[in-house]
């Protein structure tokens, strides 16, 4: 039988010098906190451009495990980093507005994200967590607060409880599925006919939510905040707005 022989992918420099730093990572040759050497050493070495160097750095900034520091100095240059919040959450957002995800699937995943993080933190939370989270509801109660401070303030609230779960893959996520739709939440609550009690409507049942967790009903706290999250997030499945 003859051999059947496939086109050999070829990859662009820039992806080389990627698995060059991946494998490194993977190796744990490189750690978070850990600095890169100059372009100008680093990319001799490589054997690559500067260029092609500064392509593949761009790639891992974006995806959040390094930041770059312009200049010069003791802290210039290129350093790991942890960050995948807010580079998940980016992600998300482009794909969400790009019909990659349906709002229905969004919904779905806050679901079984937050059932998960107020049930885990019934049990694992500290007394700091529910404090930061408390003066988050407090802030939610004040009769000055605007739509759009209300939307941050109750993203940070459910991202609060998902890190005090004590799991940081989850708090992640959750963080990041939150932040996907903030746009379109924070649209709908702009259009709320009677934004205060809206407001005081959503902010009860972080209030009861607080208690569950801090009684340990973690069971009930699930049930409430799916319940919280098929409300107004459940709306606009319903409307099935454009992103």
């Amino acid at each position: 039988m003859p051999v059947e022989w496939q086109p050999v992918r070829q990859s662009r420099t820039h992806e080389l010098v990627l698995q060059s730093i991946e494998q490194r990572v993977f190796a744990g040759e490189l750690k978070a906190g850990d600095r890169l050497p100059p372009e100008r050493e680093l990319a001799p070495v490589l054997g690559v451009s500067r260029s092609a160097l500064r392509e593949a750095l761009r790639v891992l900034e974006t995806i959040g495990v390094l930041v770059a520091q312009p200049g010069r100095g003791p802290d210039a240059g290129a350093r790991i980093v942890r960050n995948p919040e807010g580079a998940l959450g980016r992600l998300l957002r482009l794909h969400f507005a790009l019909g990659s995800y349906s709002l229905e699937d969004v919904l779905e995943a806050r679901v079984v994200l937050e059932r998960s993080s107020f049930e885990a933190a019934a049990l694992h939370a500290c007394a700091a967590d529910l404090d930061e989270a408390e003066a988050l509801v407090v802030r939610m109660g004040e009769p000055d607060v605007e739509v759009p401070e209300f939307n941050d303030l109750d993203t940070r609230f459910h991202v609060r409880i998902a890190r005090s779960s004590g799991n940081e893959l989850t708090s992640t996520l959750t963080s990041a599925v939150r932040e996907s739709v903030r746009p379109l939440i924070l649209r709908a609550l702009e259009a709320a006919e009677d934004w205060p009690a809206t407001a005081a409507a959503l902010n009860a049942d972080h209030i009861e939510l607080l208690r569950l967790v801090r009684a340990g009903e973690g069971a009930r706290a699930a049930d409430v905040v799916e319940t919280h999250i098929r409300g107004l997030h459940g709306t606009l499945v319903d409307e099935k707005p454009t992103a």
